[in-house]
């Protein structure tokens, strides 16, 4: 059997390794983490001072603008992809006369 078949830990990324490349290919990957991260901070914050409020309601409140920042960078990201995929490619093939 030959050895480039052969798995390594060597070859193996870290974590931070893997999120610095995601970030190149989607770079609203770490925004939708750092808004999700963001959100759910204030959210803990706020938790002590909800007065009246029923704690779901709290919670669902928190859930939902934590996965608006999520659903935001996960669509901006596509918007990014085709634009970097289809669109800038065909302007600069386009030649001048």
């Amino acid at each position: 059997m030959s050895s480039d078949n052969q798995w390594s830990a060597d070859e193996d990324e870290g974590q931070l390794s893997r999120l610095i490349r995601k970030s190149r290919d989607s770079p609203f990957v770490p925004e939708g983490i750092a808004g999700f991260t963001t959100v759910g901070s204030y959210g803990l914050y706020k938790l002590k001072y909800r007065r009246d409020q029923k704690m779901s309601i709290h919670l669902i409140h928190m859930r939902v603008a934590a996965q608006g920042f999520v659903v935001r960078a996960v669509t901006l990201s596509g918007l990014y992809s085709t634009y970097k995929d289809y669109i800038r490619p065909r302007s600069f093939s386009v030649s001048k006369k």
